[in-house]
């Protein structure tokens, strides 16, 4: 398979050989995947139901360990430092992750959404500070100007699309390096799901995007890579044009032509 992979050079991600299953001696969710991801640029996984690509996504920056019985084998690679061997505090400050329902804290203002990484963190922050911090999160979402007069309210005042452009926002305060996204538009009407799209498109200048989508037409519309997963491994891993028009195992060419999946 190897000789299928996009050559990257200075990948902001290495996974490396990495093994997950959610019980020792249990099933391998994921089996024994390597890949680089390019930095600054949108890499789609996609693959049917169950195929691994929530696991892997949610081990780039250890989400899978809120699972108690998990066990991982291999290696992962930020910037050339073991992700295992950091905090899981500065991790995720690092690589921020979007889920697929948005979920703004129902308790706090937009404001206080934005920034609540640092409230948990207990990172005392001057007002000054907090409301730069706010408008160019806000700002980097397109939100800003949606919402400057409302930034006391609730979080959940807002439309779904809005939320989740907040949620994103949430997860650009800390200026990570890499932003997961998991389905991030699948609670979203078409509208709410074009602007998000955008907006994923515009971030990739500055920011590298790992994304899992069932949508086909999604990632072929906005990712650069694609990873195609089965079963748990990595099947195919190229440039999203090349995987959509040339397709270099049966098993992406059959996904990919909706013969499964």
């Amino acid at each position: 398979m190897n000789e299928n992979i996009t050559e990257v050079k200075n990948p902001v991600l290495s996974i490396q050989d990495l093994s997950i299953a959610y019980d020792k001696g249990g099933k391998y969710a994921v089996k024994n995947v390597s890949v680089d991801v390019k930095r600054d640029a949108i890499t789609a996984i996609m693959g049917p139901s169950g195929c691994g690509k929530s696991t892997l996504l949610r081990a780039i920056n250890r989400m899978h360990e809120l699972y108690p019985n998990i066990v991982t084998e291999g290696k992962i690679m930020l910037n050339d430092e073991d992700v295992y061997g950091m905090s899981t505090i500065k991790l995720r400050r690092k690589i921020g992750m979007v889920f697929q329902r948005p979920n703004p804290f129902p308790t706090m203002s937009i404001a206080d959404n934005v920034i609540a990484g640092y409230k948990l963190n207990g990172i005392r922050l001057k007002k000054s500070e907090k409301e730069e911090i706010v408008e160019t999160s806000l700002r980097d979402v397109a939100l800003w100007d949606e919402v400057r007069e409302s930034l006391f309210k609730k979080g959940t005042f807002l439309s779904g699309g809005q939320q989740q452009r907040l949620c994103i926002a949430r997860a650009l305060a800390f200026k990570p390096d890499v932003i997961l996204l998991d389905e991030p538009t699948s609670a979203l009407d078409p509208v709410a799901t074009a602007r998000v799209e955008d907006l994923l498109v515009e971030l990739k200048k500055n920011y590298t995007i790992v994304l899992v989508t069932h949508n086909m037409s999604q990632a072929a519309r906005i990712s650069d890579n694609a990873m195609f997963m089965y079963l748990g491994e990595l099947v195919e891993y190229d440039k999203t044009k090349t995987m959509f028009t040339n397709p270099k195992d049966p098993r992406t060419e059959g996904y990919l032509t909706g013969k499964f999946g």
